[in-house]
């Protein structure tokens, strides 16, 4: 089963025509081709896809999406403030490597031990939160000058450095 990564929402509908503008955190100004799939998760949190028929990047984590099948604002109003989802493929492809959520998927090693997979990415004023998950419970790993040791792309490693008593808080 292919990999999704969670990019952003639909924030609203955009003239008559079924436009949506699409607030992601891809890290760049992005048009995704004609023919690219997007993913929004139905009633029962299946990832329904939707094909992109135009698309037009308005800055750099804003784009208008034109959805084959939607045509009015009526039809696209029930998809207005849903969250999207690209596959893995198509995500490696439209991510800066610098921006955040190109974490995704990514081991966080702390002094040679591997914590676990970076599942979320939540992007805050003065830090970036890392969610993973250890013994089955969501643990929140700052990032900021701090905490992040280095980043190694190539191995798909990020090396922290936590304050005592910070993963206590989550495993007890």
């Amino acid at each position: 089963m292919q990999d999704y990564y969670k990019i952003g929402k639909i924030v609203t509908v955009s003239g008559l025509k079924g436009e949506l503008i699409v607030q992601h955190h891809l890290g760049k100004k992005t048009i995704l081709p004609g023919g690219t799939a997007i993913f929004i998760a139905d009633a029962a949190a299946q990832l329904i896809p939707w094909f992109v028929e135009s698309c037009k990047a308005k800055s750099i984590d804003e784009t208008l999406i034109k959805l084959e099948g939607v045509n009015s604002r009526e039809e696209a109003m029930p998809l207005s403030r849903k969250e999207i989802w690209l596959q893995q493929p198509d995500f490696v492809k439209h991510t800066s490597q610098s921006a955040p959520i190109s974490l995704l998927g990514y081991h966080v090693l702390e002094a040679g031990k591997i914590l676990g997979v970076i599942e979320e990415v939540i992007e805050q004023p003065h830090q970036v939160l890392c969610s993973i998950y250890i013994d089955e419970k969501q643990v929140y790993i700052p990032l900021n000058e701090s905490t992040l040791q280095k980043i190694e792309h190539s191995k798909k490693i990020v090396n922290v450095l936590l304050p005592d008593g910070l993963l206590d808080i989550y495993l007890q």
